[in-house]
């Protein structure tokens, strides 16, 4: 069974840190381009970051540009998001995505398998 795990949310005050992870199982996720998206209350889930595969290409949200940064760890199969300089308007359900082509793509239709989230919540 293919299984996408995140952890690492939690509750923290405004400019503090996070960092998330995202361990994958059931199959091998290594060639696959892997995303962070968040859903905060009342509106719809947005995209955060992408990752190639093998790693070389990045993409951000303009919001979130300059202050997180994804990376991978292949032979974990996982991926990462470091969080920096936290806003209460970073509270979200984070999630993990993975897709079948090794791009960094932003859209949510390119991903095929999602993890169940995990909260983050910024304090002011």
């Amino acid at each position: 069974q293919v299984q996408l795990v995140e952890s690492g949310g939690g509750l923290v005050q405004t400019g503090g840190s996070l960092r998330l992870s995202c361990a994958a199982s059931g199959r091998t996720f290594s060639m696959y381009g892997r995303a962070w998206f968040r859903q905060a209350p009342g509106k719809e889930r947005e995209f955060v970051a992408s990752i190639s595969w093998p790693g070389g290409t990045t993409n951000y949200a303009d919001s979130v540009k300059g202050r997180f940064t994804i990376s991978r760890d292949n032979a974990k199969n996982s991926v990462y998001l470091q969080m920096n300089s936290l806003k209460p308007e970073d509270t979200a359900v984070y999630y993990c995505a993975a897709k079948r082509d090794s791009s960094a793509g932003s859209y949510e239709g390119e991903y095929m398998y999602w993890g169940q989230g995990t909260q983050v919540t910024v304090s002011s």
